[in-house]
């Protein structure tokens, strides 16, 4: 018998011993928003470089076009370009499935698998292959690019086996392009942003009284008067209105080729463009152009941002047949234009004090047999849901629809709150939930004192813990949701992203993830990986959950303290009196409620992680703490 040679032995058990070390250490971390549906983390990683080839295993020109897509943001983001073959065996696989997992992911549903030595991306649909190829590009490190700038030729992403499809149909975000026009760049950049956290709806809101923003080639006259306004620069809503001939130069809208070319470019990334004519109020910008629209017939401007007490007359007149040939007008024009099975009417804030005096709209409400001036407004939806009908299109709607008697294929659009959907869903009719206080991206993100001006609250925690699905519908008849951002106070696209992201991030996770795998603590570490991918990208976006959350408690008459926290876990408090900006040597927030010292006006406040300041320092004076004692608002 061979005698064992001891060293040979304790060679093989320390390799023994050391191996589970060496495969802990090719686990690289897996950081995805939305998470996927079943996401299995296994040992090992892919070795990326130039040399690996992304193999298209399903000819075809759709799936050519989104292998391309991929190939060109895999250049964006790591600098390395990839070249394409038709067969293979390692590499980057592209499959269209023809069957057996079909029905498991759905239409929007993806099989990524990665090994040590391929990547298999399996769908149903191209829709599918492209939201795998977001969760592929995500695995890889958020540095990418300067890895691949410096002496590293490879990298590696982690191996898993992901099973992935959206709980809605429906994920949108909606852009106000009316109050500010954005431009055709813009909106393809927005675009490109939202598709990384497989958003498939653009909802642009096309028209209001700030502006009309496309190109209808029969009525010229809404872009050559329509679109444009007096310039003012400032705070919205404290505008002086336009001077007497003072030119109107701001503003811009999309010719039908620019929204075209915007559509195409939608749908190579699998965005659908949701259009949004505003009316019957919301409308001046209609109205200046063609001034015998409205019950007064006289003469407005383009509202240029300005807070009127005497209230425009910026609804259409539902007695007058010249505005429904108007709409008809238009709504062939658009129906024409944009492949989306809806066209949004708006239908929200209509004030019906016109109407109530107009002889037209009395006319009309007394040959119709109307009781009300709400039953006209649903007299105008109804004959407006005809119009789109002829067109072959469907009519979607904000909440207000309801009211005198819902359309009877209308879609709405929940936003006053969810009491809106819950009332459309139990009369059987589809309903997108986008509710004021957890979608709206112009809101405030955190403490108001460290934010630009706007109104209302939605914290980043307010819209990641929200469900679109109330416990008292089926949730058949909820398509999914949306973040609006009305641009009154975004001026550019900058602040555009400002308010988007991170809010976004989060809203993606509710309208695609599972509602049992949401975790707060876990998503606010994923969320900080995409702010290193931010960074990169040049995407500005806002640390507003970092901020203190100030909150006055009332103790006795006048008497208040004031309680401190964060959204955000694990985060040091540090505050001072005296005018001075805190650091981590002044007095640190020990879960107390604090009071003012004797004659001290004024708290200011930061956070702290880890010894390094990660909020920002928060001002806040001692009377608008008291203020908000007495308001009854949405906390700040």
């Amino acid at each position: 018998m061979k005698k064992l040679d001891v060293r040979n032995y304790f060679c093989f058990f320390l390799l023994f011993l050391i191996q589970p070390a060496a495969w802990a250490a090719d686990n690289l971390p897996v950081h995805l928003i939305p998470q996927p549906v079943s996401l299995v983390e296994q040992h090992g990683q892919f070795l990326f470089d130039h040399s690996v080839p992304l193999i298209i295993n399903t000819p075809g020109q759709e799936l050519n076009e989104t292998a391309n897509w991929f190939v060109n943001q895999l250049t964006t983001t790591t600098g390395v370009t990839i070249q394409q073959r038709k067969s293979g065996k390692n590499g980057i696989h592209l499959s269209l499935i023809t069957s057996g997992d079909k029905n498991i992911i759905g239409k929007e549903g993806y099989i990524l698998s990665v090994s040590p030595t391929s990547v298999s991306l399996k769908a149903n649909s191209i829709a599918g292959i492209f939201y795998g190829m977001q969760t592929l590009l995500q695995l890889f490190p958020a540095d990418a690019r300067t890895i691949f700038a410096g002496e590293q030729k490879r990298l590696g992403i982690p191996c898993l086996e992901i099973t992935d499809y959206p709980r809605f149909a429906w994920r949108g975000i909606m852009l106000d392009v009316s109050r500010h026009f954005f431009t055709k760049d813009e909106v393809e950049k927005y675009i490109d942003e939202i598709v990384m956290f497989k958003y498939n709806v653009l909802h642009l809101h096309l028209s209001d009284d700030q502006g009309w923003r496309i190109e209808i080639k029969s009525l010229p006259q809404l872009t050559k008067e329509g679109a444009w306004r007096v310039k003012r620069t400032g705070q919205w809503g404290q505008f002086l209105p336009a001077l007497a001939n003072e030119p109107a130069t701001d503003g811009g809208f999309y010719t039908q080729d620019e929204m075209r070319e915007i559509i195409r470019y939608a749908q190579l990334r699998n965005v659908t463009i949701l259009p949004e004519i505003d009316v019957p109020a919301h409308s001046l910008a209609l109205i200046s152009a063609y001034p015998n629209l409205s019950c007064t017939q006289l003469p407005y401007s383009v509202n240029a941002g300005f807070h009127d007490p005497v209230r425009d007359d910026n609804a259409l007149c539902i007695g007058n047949d010249s505005v429904f040939t108007m709409l008809d007008k238009i709504f062939t024009e658009l129906a024409a234009l944009f492949p989306c099975e809806y066209i949004h009417i708006g239908g929200d804030e209509a004030y019906k004090g016109f109407w109530a005096e107009c002889p037209k709209c009395q006319k009309r409400m007394a040959d119709e047999h109307l009781k009300n001036v709400d039953e006209l407004q649903s007299y105008f939806v109804k004959r407006v849901e005809q119009i789109l009908k002829s067109k072959g299109k469907r009519l979607i709607g904000w909440d207000e629809i309801l009211e005198g008697g819902l359309a009877p294929e209308a879609t709405v659009m929940s936003w006053r709150g969810m009491k809106g959907g819950i009332e459309a869903a139990k009369m059987n009719h589809h309903v997108v939930m986008t509710p004021w206080d957890y979608t709206y991206l112009d809101l405030y993100q955190g403490e108001i004192d460290g934010e630009p001006p706007t109104y209302g609250m939605c914290r980043l925690s307010d819209s990641y813990n929200y469900d679109p699905v109330p416990d008292s519908v089926d949730e058949q008849y909820i398509l999914g949701g949306q973040g609006n951002l009305w641009t009154e106070r975004v001026p550019n696209f900058r602040q555009v992203e400002y308010m988007t992201w991170p809010r976004a991030l989060a809203l993606s996770e509710v309208y695609w993830s599972p509602k049992a795998s949401r975790n707060w603590d876990d998503f606010i570490k994923r969320m900080e990986i995409q702010f290193v991918r931010f960074d990169a990208a040049g995407i500005k976006y806002a640390r507003s959950a970092y901020n203190v959350i100030l909150k006055p408690v009332r103790t006795t008459g006048r008497d208040f303290t004031v309680t401190m926290s964060t959204e955000i876990k694990g985060l040091d408090i540090y505050y001072s009196f005296d005018y001075t900006n805190p650091d981590s040597f002044y007095p640190r927030y020990e879960g107390k409620p604090i009071v003012f010292p004797f004659g001290a006006d004024q708290l200011n406040v930061i956070t702290y992680r880890d010894g390094k300041p990660i909020g920002k320092q928060i001002n806040i004076k001692k009377e608008e703490l008291a203020s908000r004692l007495n308001e009854r608002r949405h906390e700040y």
